[in-house]
């Protein structure tokens, strides 16, 4: 089989199972276990293949077809512009997330920023090499998901502290922006999700309870404790969760509340100011 025949018969196999974007995912696949790039591949097409690539190719192939999150099988992904691991420990981060990076580093100048559900770090290892930050540190209850953000913190070169806490329970200190993207899916609707979140992604970091709205509510009540004086609490949110959280802050008492679209003009941030620090 040559490697154009072999890419064929990849797509064709997800095509099958009704993979979504099975020839771009065969693609990823393919250029993985052939080490090749897309001008090598056009040169080099009509090559008869390796056999024990070819194993490994169409091995992972059918992993995919069980649908098996396509950034699991190659072990990783990009997010802004920074290549993290992945695993089963941690959520896939994903472009709205960006989103929410993007606002924080105009409020992280020279700023001590706390990751509260960290995961595979994304966010706060991103504000550590693109912003000025002071300092940074990622909290997350899951040992193996932090075990993974400070893989990915020493592979993008960023200093953090990482801490295995069930929120705030062993957060110490005080911070000038709290950041969190936690579980935020309401519990009856994960069964709905697609089989690549539902099946393979940990349910830890997705079920934010009947109304998705739990972890909101501990984090709010809790962060003024943990926040200086003009420190922000920022938030990913569900599309449909802007009013809820807003109003859950503001009932808190922070002022300049603020919500933000993703880049699909759908409702994904809300952050606020703390104006005076909780004694």
């Amino acid at each position: 089989m040559t490697w154009q025949e072999l890419l064929n018969e990849g797509e064709k196999r997800l095509s099958k199972k009704g993979v979504p974007e099975a020839k771009l995912n065969a693609w990823y696949l393919f250029s993985d276990c052939f080490e090749t790039s897309k001008s090598d591949f056009f040169l080099n097409q009509e090559l008869e293949t390796e056999s024990e690539k070819t194993e490994r190719f169409l091995a992972l192939i059918a992993k995919r077809c069980e649908r098996i999150p396509l950034e699991y099988l190659l072990g990783e992904t990009e997010f802004m512009g920074l290549p993290f691991l992945v695993n089963e420990n941690v959520l896939i981060p994903r472009q709205d997330t960006e989103c929410l990076v993007e606002e924080v580093l105009k409020k992280c100048e020279e700023a001590d920023v706390l990751d509260l559900c960290t995961g595979s770090g994304c966010i706060g290892i991103s504000l550590g090499k693109l912003g000025n930050c002071k300092s940074v540190t990622l909290s997350d209850i899951s040992e193996g998901a932090l075990f993974t953000a400070k893989e990915n913190a020493g592979r993008n070169q960023v200093d953090v502290t990482c801490i295995q806490s069930d929120l705030f329970a062993d957060i110490e200190g005080t911070f000038d922006v709290i950041v969190s993207n936690p579980p935020y899916i309401e519990s009856d609707e994960i069964l709905m999700l697609m089989p690549e979140v539902r099946d393979y992604e940990p349910r830890l970091a997705l079920d934010g309870s009947a109304d998705g709205l739990f972890f909101y509510r501990c984090i709010i009540k809790e962060a003024p404790k943990y926040l200086k004086e003009n420190g922000y609490l920022f938030f990913e949110i569900g599309c449909e969760q802007a009013d809820a959280v807003s109003g859950l802050m503001e009932a808190a008492g922070f002022k300049e509340i603020t919500i933000k679209k993703d880049y699909c003009g759908r409702n994904r941030i809300v952050f606020g100011l703390q104006t005076e620090m909780v004694r």
